[in-house]
């Protein structure tokens, strides 16, 4: 027997094990639901990725576009009106009784009225130290005082030593209110410069207490505190008693 007869005697032998015909059907049944779920998930992201770009294109559209209609505004009290705006201005002074000599200041005011300073009383329980104050104010005649400006110490204590409440160089009722202050010490001159241009101010001591004087300057020469440069107080030897 040649090896082709062999060959040929072998393949018309049946198998060692049957095998069952392929059922076609369900392959194909099984065939066609393969194809649906990909097609459902295919289907699925087609919708998906529709939909994003769908709220891209509407939040565009939004950012470019602002609603033509405004929302109604949520219902709340009515607001308080808004004051106007108030201009600053200086604080008149309360008029209170002169503590010690009224001293004139030798000007006058608004109508021709006198100007004068003097000390008056402090009784104020958040500065225990201090006791009292100057008051520029206008003096009407039978003891009457229309105050102008007043300035105080406000740390510390009233009398300790050097210049205190130095104030004024402000336009109060119409009237020019002269740089005044008081020194604690045996000051007998106090003077300044204004712009290099020195400048010499009035003293008088207190009545109540000799060791405390009072000064004022010309307002033609010294028109604000603040062009002072320094402020030097002397003893009556013309020794100087401040830097």
């Amino acid at each position: 027997m040649t090896d082709l007869e062999t060959l040929r005697s072998a393949l018309r032998e049946p198998p060692a094990e049957g095998f069952a015909e392929p059922d076609l059907g369900a392959i194909m049944t099984k065939g066609r639901r393969i194809r649906r779920r990909r097609r459902l998930a295919t289907g699925a992201g087609g919708v998906a990725a529709a939909v994003v770009t769908v709220l891209v294109i509407v939040g565009a559209v939004a950012l470019r576009e602002p609603a033509q209609q405004p929302l109604p505004p949520a219902a709340s009290a009515p607001a308080a009106p808004v004051p106007a705006p108030v201009s600053p201005s200086v604080t008149e002074a309360p008029s209170v009784s002169p503590l010690g000599d009224v001293i004139p200041l030798g000007l006058k005011g608004e109508g021709g009225r006198e100007l004068v300073i003097y000390a008056s009383e402090i009784d104020e329980p958040s500065m225990p130290d201090v006791r009292f104050g100057l008051q520029v104010a206008y003096r009407s005649g039978a003891g009457e005082y229309e105050a102008l400006l007043s300035a105080n110490e406000f740390k510390g204590s009233d009398r300790s030593f050097g210049f205190h409440a130095v104030d004024g160089g402000d336009l109060v009722q119409g009237t020019f209110v002269p740089v005044f202050g008081y020194f604690s010490g045996p000051a007998v001159r106090i003077s300044s410069t204004v712009r290099g241009k020195p400048v010499e101010a009035k003293v008088i001591p207190w009545s109540e207490d000799p060791s405390v004087v009072i000064f004022w300057f010309d307002g033609a020469q010294v028109e604000s505190p603040y062009v002072l440069t320094p402020l030097v107080a002397y003893d009556a030897k013309g020794q100087r008693l401040t830097k």
